[in-house]
C-alpha cells in the first residue's frame, strides 16, 4: 500500500452558530443602561422623524422594557412618537384591564401612528403569548368602534404570527366578522373617516389571511357579497395583491 496516498484523518468541528444582532437588540442594549429619565429624549433622537418612515425598531426594542411611569410620562409630552412608543407598550400589556382599556383608547387615537404603535403592541404580545392576542383580537373585533376593530385586524393579520394554524383561523374569523359589520352600516356610517380607515384595512388583511391557509380561506373569501360596493372594493383591492393573486392563478 502506498502510504503517501493514504489520507490522514481529520478532526471535524462544528462552527458555533453565531446569534445574529438584530436592530431591535441593538437599540435595546443601548436603552438598557441609560436612566429611564432620559429614554425619551433618545427616542425623539433617533426616531426617524420628520422623515417617511417611523423607526419602528425602536418601538419594538422599548416596549418590552418599558415601565409605567415612563409609559404615563411619554403619554404626557404631546410628542406622536412617544405616543407611539408608550402605545406600542401598553399594547404588550392588555392582559391586564387598565392597561387594555387604555390601549383600546389608544387604538382610537386621531394620530395614525399612535393607532399603529398599538396594533405593533399586540403583534408583539402575540410572539411570546399568541392565546393572550387570540382572546383579544376575539373581544376586540366586536366592539363597536371600527378602529378599535381595525387594530385587533391589523395586529392578527401579521404574517409571521400565522404559521400558527389555529392563529390563522383566528386571522380569517376576524377578517370575516369586521366585513360582516361594515357591510351592516348605513350608507352614511361607511362614508365616515374611522369606517373608512377600517375599509382600507380590509383591503390587504384579507390577501394575508388567506395566503396564510388557503385551504380553508380561498373559499371563505370566494363567498364574498360583491353586490355591495364596499365588500366589492374589498375583494378587488386584495385580488391585486401578489400573495392573493397567486393562489387565484394556481
Amino acid at each position: 500500500t502506498d502510504h503517501r496516498t493514504m489520507a490522514h484523518p481529520v478532526a471535524v468541528t462544528t462552527p458555533r452558530a453565531r446569534k445574529t444582532t438584530t436592530p431591535r437588540d441593538s437599540r435595546a442594549a443601548e436603552l438598557l443602561p441609560m436612566p429611564t429619565s432620559a429614554w425619551a429624549a433618545y427616542l425623539s433622537a433617533h426616531s426617524g422623524l420628520p422623515g417617511p418612515r417611523a423607526n419602528l425598531e425602536l418601538v419594538a426594542a422599548f416596549a418590552p422594557l418599558a415601565d409605567e411611569p415612563t409609559i404615563d410620562a411619554l403619554l404626557t409630552t404631546g410628542d406622536e412618537y412617544h405616543a407611539m412608543c408608550a402605545a406600542a407598550a401598553l399594547g404588550m400589556r392588555v392582559e391586564g384591564a387598565a392597561s387594555e382599556k387604555r390601549a383600546r383608547e389608544l387604538a382610537a387615537d386621531a394620530r395614525w401612528r399612535v393607532r399603529e404603535g398599538v396594533a405593533l403592541g399586540l403583534q408583539l404580545l402575540g410572539d411570546a403569548r399568541p392565546a393572550a392576542l387570540a382572546s383579544i383580537v376575539d373581544a376586540w373585533v366586536d366592539r363597536a368602534h371600527p378602529l378599535v376593530q381595525r387594530a385587533a385586524l391589523a395586529a392578527i393579520c401579521e404574517p409571521r404570527l400565522l404559521r400558527d394554524p389555529r392563529m390563522a383561523e383566528l386571522a380569517l374569523d376576524a377578517c370575516e366578522r369586521t366585513t360582516q359589520y361594515l357591510a351592516s352600516q348605513p350608507p352614511a356610517e361607511r362614508k365616515t373617516p374611522d369606517v373608512r380607515t377600517l375599509r382600507l384595512a380590509l383591503g390587504y388583511c384579507w390577501s394575508v389571511a388567506v395566503a396564510a391557509d388557503p385551504m380553508r380561506g380561498l373559499p371563505v373569501f370566494a363567498a364574498l357579497d360583491t353586490g355591495d360596493p364596499d365588500v366589492a372594493w374589498i375583494v378587488t383591492q386584495n385580488c391585486r395583491k401578489k400573495r392573493l393573486s397567486r393562489l387565484l392563478d394556481s
